[in-house]
């Protein structure tokens, strides 16, 4: 429930765990696969970004796991963490059932802009590059895989939520341009099917686009509403076979909004 790709990152001594899924129940899930596949070994967890279905199954981890977070995360977290649990719980009666229980606890460690963990033959490199979809965005790089998974930062034909007060679009363009130089193998994106590096220019492509045409659009006049419908047609038929383009208007604001 909640669709986030959840990665195991399986070391000789350790193992990095990246989001839980929604709630108690989906962890649960996840902490059985991590029994499965990395039994024995010391236990690190961390978070893409705060919302719900990427967090707030980490209590179902045992108390020996190290929970690891961005500091621009964690202080997100506890700003907005709990009212985003409790909009996602008035939903729908499942989220409600699967959120009911949610206990959050405090980082173990935390960062400012990198750190790296030796899990033993396989190294993760977790960095936070600046507000892009939420404002405490966390990457993690993982080698020799050179295997990238970038949060929401980097999705396969899917339009991201694009919330008021979290969202730059702008600093998405300028983070994909540095993710691009990096040049990954592998791309494990939260939301959809996995995929390449070639994933990155077809993303920052997309941002660019809507950029362009909200600003065109700004120009001629157009009220943010009226933009943001204009803009959603076309997209629906230069993207078509992309998911969640209703979302399109939402990245229509947020350029307007940068644009002042």
């Amino acid at each position: 429930m909640g669709f986030p790709n959840v990665a195991i990152v399986v070391g000789g001594r350790a193992a990095l765990v990246v989001d839980t899924g929604i709630g108690p129940a989906n962890g649960a899930i996840v902490m059985r696969q991590v029994d499965k596949l990395a039994a024995g070994r010391n236990l690190y967890l961390t978070t893409t970004h705060y919302h719900a279905e990427h967090s707030s199954g980490e209590q179902a981890f045992p108390p020996r796991t190290v929970l690891i977070r961005p500091i621009a995360q964690q202080q997100e977290m506890e700003k907005r963490g709990a009212q985003f649990i409790d909009m996602f719980r008035h939903r729908t009666a499942q989220l409600n059932d699967l959120l009911k229980d949610v206990k959050l606890r405090p980082p173990d460690i935390v960062y400012e802009h990198e750190i790296t963990l030796d899990l033993g033959g396989i190294t993760a490199r977790l960095f936070w590059m600046g507000a892009a979809h939420t404002a405490g965005d966390e990457l993690i790089l993982v080698e020799p895989d050179n295997a990238l998974i970038p949060g929401d930062i980097v999705q396969n034909n899917m339009v991201p939520f694009m919330p008021a007060g979290e969202t730059n679009v702008k600093n998405w363009i300028a983070i994909l341009d540095k993710l691009e130089a990096l040049k990954p193998r592998f791309i494990v994106p939260d939301h959809g099917p996995l995929g390449d590096g070639s994933l990155i220019a077809k993303y920052r492509a997309f941002f660019v686009d809507l950029e362009s045409r909200a600003l065109d659009v700004k120009r001629q006049g157009k009220s943010v509403d009226d933009a943001a419908r204009t803009v959603t047609d076309e997209f629906k038929t230069k993207y078509p076979d992309w998911q969640n383009l209703n979302g399109i208007g939402n990245g229509v604001r947020r350029v307007y909004e940068e644009s002042k």
